[in-house]
């Protein structure tokens, strides 16, 4: 079996409603800068509070900064309640985060987590070239990054480095992107057990082979993809039959469905199933689909079949692993494919969001106040559903303005 139906749960089958869609961005963006103070930054919520990991949360992915992030991201898309001057806060914010992982070196300078997502923030909201300068230094300190993942390593960081490039056309930033992907070829080696190419991860005191945008192959390759236009052509030829290559051989079809599993496993093996951004076909939907190959076409499309097929995530309605992160397969596709289905089904999939969003603050008195986990990322999926785009924050191109 493909996914696990107990994961899952059933479509509501509510209609779209544009109308709804944008007073739940309006609620979420509400009760995001109510429950914001300068000293205490966000409150954690009970889904996102691990006892070894105590608040306040500061990164990308969990924290403060992210919030920040859909904020900005909603006000520059028209939504002028999100407007609040959080420029003053990031000096501290900064501080805060390399206090949090100084001490352990784990993501210390990383996109999502760590100093760098944060510089990155910084030059979004207030451009300066010190502010530059010092996002460099942390994009070059992390290029030989043992974790050969996106969350700690390289791939993180290269994605800042584009986003750099994107809002400058400074040459330097090209240059960091190029030996984040030297940094990577030197770090691919053929798996047996997988029968294809792949990173080793070293995370956590272990050495899997992830597969997915998680922390895997597809994560690694969407920063690859993302970037292509600065390779060379002949190596960016060889990436390109790399990662379908890749994609490809750990692919495990059934019909009209594809999926993927989370990590490698030796033969005879029952591998893990899952069906959300991080690992599974979600995740390698958004991480591939602007690589223009039509070796994929119909692998990626049977990706997007098995996402319908297995229905809204039970977790909740986060990017990460919840029914927005898989909703925003659709809308790759529909942009790869032009088909208005995928529309269709990744605004059947926000007005369920939606549902699973209310019940949960009637359930724990609160929002999730997070970009990856919770409710802002639900929110910048609902924009993308009212006017069909297919933007994810801080890992696609950056567009004029936003």
């Amino acid at each position: 079996m493909l996914f696990d139906p107990q994961r899952h749960e059933r479509l509501t089958g509510v209609r779209w409603n544009a109308d709804a869609a944008r007073a739940a961005i309006d609620a979420i963006v509400g009760e995001a800068l109510a429950r914001f103070t300068p000293d205490r930054l966000w409150p954690a919520h009970p889904l996102d509070h691990e006892d070894s990991d105590p608040p306040p949360y500061t990164g990308l992915y969990l924290g403060a900064a992210g919030v920040i992030w859909a904020l900005d991201w909603l006000a520059r898309r028209g939504f002028p309640g999100a407007r609040h001057d959080f420029v003053p806060s990031l000096d501290e914010l900064a501080a805060r985060n390399l206090a949090r992982y100084e001490s352990s070196g784990d993501g210390v300078e990383s996109l999502l987590i760590g100093r760098a997502g944060i510089l990155l923030l910084h030059h979004r909201l207030a451009p300066s070239a010190a502010v530059a300068d010092r996002l460099a230094a942390s994009i070059a300190a992390n290029t030989d990054h043992p974790s050969q993942e996106m969350l700690w390593g390289a791939p993180g960081t290269m994605h800042a480095a584009l986003a750099m490039h994107e809002r400058t056309g400074e040459e330097r930033w090209a240059e960091l992107f190029r030996a984040g992907a030297r940094a990577l070829s030197a770090s691919l080696a053929y798996s047996p057990d997988a029968g294809c190419h792949l990173w080793t991860q070293h995370v956590h005191g272990k050495r899997p082979q992830y597969i997915g945008a998680g922390h895997g192959f597809a994560g690694n390759a969407s920063a690859l993809v993302r970037g292509r236009a600065l390779l060379p052509r002949d190596e960016w030829t060889h990436w390109a039959d790399r990662i379908v290559e890749t994609t490809q051989a750990t692919a495990l079809r059934d019909g009209a469905h594809a999926n993927w599993p989370a990590y490698v496993v030796p033969p005879g093996s029952a591998p893990r199933m899952l069906v959300q951004w991080c690992h599974g076909a979600p995740g390698m939907v958004t991480s591939l689909a602007d690589l223009a190959d039509p070796r994929l076409d119909a692998l990626l499309v049977a990706a997007g079949e098995l996402v319908w097929a297995a229905g809204p995530l039970t977790k909740g309605p986060g990017l990460c692993h919840g029914t927005a992160g898989n909703g925003c397969a659709f809308l790759k596709l529909f942009r790869r494919t032009g088909d208005a289905m995928w529309l269709d089904r990744a605004r059947a999939f926000a007005m369920h969001a939606v549902a699973q969003s209310e019940r949960h603050a009637q359930e724990y008195g609160m929002r999730r106040c997070t970009l990856w986990t919770g409710d802002l990322g639900l929110a910048i999926y609902l924009c993308n559903c009212l006017d069909g785009g297919d933007h994810w924050p801080s890992l696609d191109r950056e567009e004029p303005g936003v």
